[in-house]
């Protein structure tokens, strides 16, 4: 499923086409995939706000499958290898991010589905230093999700500060929200997780009530207890001013995303970010997070909830996603 040029999500940009199997270079491996995860990052591509260095492109960047074969130089995987890709392709290694093991802030990093091809398509192909081995437990539409929306949710809980006893707000509850909650209570038991959604959004407040959420409201209410931390994973801006109203002095919000499709508004210094409050973003994934994550989730076990379509609806997952009308993650499943 190719774009060849920005469009409104609802034009149905991406197009269906046949291309010649991809050829891996030295030290890569070329992927039959299975399954890729459907994220909210392909709707910021899509409709230009995180442009695609190159047109046309293969989007996607939750991919699962198997090594069919490895470009000269490559030794880690061998075939029939199940492996997975996230969103960092490469990076170069050598500038001071890199050596530091922030691969996520490398100035010439490549990523999957927006400088690289991605996992729209039946192949693809990327550095052996890039993927990863899927944990057994999984099936390859439940390990997709895992990817990038558990991956960066993560990553987003590691920064948040959160602590055993403490307690920790999730703005949003889609694909990533559903995950690191799973994470919150196996790691922080004694702590408590308050969800807000959009008003009535039943489907995914019953989907948190479901995982163990302890108070769930919505996007402007004010929480039984101040936050001591805070994640928002919405586009839009306001749930950062809301999770600052609610933060417990001292306490951090992260935000999940990687554009806003509205600006964050105005913030008041004596009531939003003031006695310490912190705000931090998140910058993609960095290895360490993947490498560290999958083991964590097969441990836990995280169950990730799945919405399945097949290759060929993948405008249709998006429109789906961008109305929040998508129980859980969606995964496009790839057919012979």
């Amino acid at each position: 499923m190719v774009l060849k040029k920005i469009s409104s999500v609802e034009g149905k940009p991406l197009e269906l086409v046949d291309l010649p199997k991809p050829i891996p270079s030295s030290r890569q491996i070329l992927v039959k995939v299975s399954a890729c995860g459907v994220c909210h990052t392909e709707l910021d591509e899509i409709e230009g706000r995180v442009s695609p260095s190159r047109f046309p492109i293969i989007l996607g960047h939750e991919i699962v499958g198997r090594v069919e074969s490895s470009g000269q130089g490559a030794k880690r995987f061998k075939q029939g290898d199940r492996v997975g890709i996230a969103w960092i392709n490469w990076a170069c290694g050598q500038c001071s991010f890199c050596l530091k093991g922030e691969e996520n802030l490398c100035d010439t990093a490549k990523w999957t589905g927006k400088d690289a091809d991605g996992g729209y398509a039946q192949y693809t192909v990327v550095s052996e230093d890039f993927a990863y081995p899927i944990p057994e437990r999984f099936t390859d539409s439940e390990a997709a999700p895992l990817l990038c929306a558990g991956v960066v949710g993560y990553r987003a809980l590691r920064l948040s500060g959160m602590e055993d006893g403490k307690v920790l707000g999730l703005y949003g509850f889609g694909a990533s929200a559903h995950i690191v909650i799973q994470a919150a209570k196996y790691k922080y038991p004694n702590g408590k997780v308050f969800v807000f959604t959009r008003p009535n959004q039943k489907e995914h407040q019953n989907l948190a009530r479901k995982l163990g959420a302890d108070w769930i409201g919505a996007t402007g209410d004010t929480s039984p207890e101040k936050l001591n931390c805070a994640i928002d994973f919405t586009p839009v801006g306001t749930p950062v001013r809301e999770a600052l109203r609610n933060l417990e002095k001292g306490g951090r919000v992260v935000i999940n995303a990687i554009r806003k499709t509205t600006p964050i508004p105005e913030l008041d210094y004596t009531v939003h970010l003031w006695y310490e409050k912190e705000l931090k973003s998140v910058a993609n994934v960095t290895r360490r997070d993947a490498q560290e994550f999958l083991p964590l989730a097969a441990e836990i076990p995280i169950a990730p909830e799945t919405q399945e379509f097949g290759l060929e609806e993948a405008n249709e997952a998006l429109i789906l996603l961008k109305e929040g009308k998508i129980r859980g993650a969606g995964v496009l499943k790839m057919t012979e």
